[in-house]
């Protein structure tokens, strides 16, 4: 017997990722008013959120990105004063992403831009119906999680 997938087993995976990259979308053209794309405010957001001081290493797999281009990046927000980078006192070779206060503050626009568009993308869902799709999509993000990991070994 073929175990065949249900129409919506089948088109997951394409919807989700045509969804993202329309949110991704709609959260740029809503920030580029303010000078930001997602380059700029993905960073700044992960510092605020409990990577401030975090490794260049571990921010570039945070973001998902590679070294040189998270350097890249790095410059650009360093020119603009909202981070900084200082040696690792535990090893010479590594450096530690801060943000300055420029970017704590650039931080605090950002969440309210984001939380606004994010409420109008949300509008018609209630809290419950948020709070199933997160652990649904959590449980989700586990599994890729451990299937990447088990994929380096």
């Amino acid at each position: 017997m073929t175990n065949h997938p249900t129409p919506a087993r089948g088109g997951f995976g394409r919807y989700f990722v045509t969804l993202g990259r329309q949110w991704r979308r709609a959260v740029e053209q809503a920030l580029a008013p303010a000078g930001l794309t997602d380059a700029t405010w993905a960073p700044l957001i992960h510092l605020a959120e409990g990577g401030d001081g975090i490794s260049q290493t571990e921010l570039a797999a945070r973001l998902a990105l590679d070294g040189s281009t998270l350097v890249r990046l790095l410059d650009l927000l360093e020119g603009r004063g909202l981070v900084e980078r200082r040696p690792d006192p535990a090893d010479r070779r590594a450096r530690r992403i801060l943000l300055t206060a420029a970017g704590r503050d650039e931080v605090a626009r950002l969440r309210r831009l984001l939380d606004r568009i994010e409420a109008e993308l949300l509008a018609d869902l209630d809290d419950a119906a948020l709070d199933e799709m997160l652990r649904h999509l959590s449980r989700i993000e586990a599994r890729i999680a451990h299937r990447l990991a088990v994929g380096q070994e």
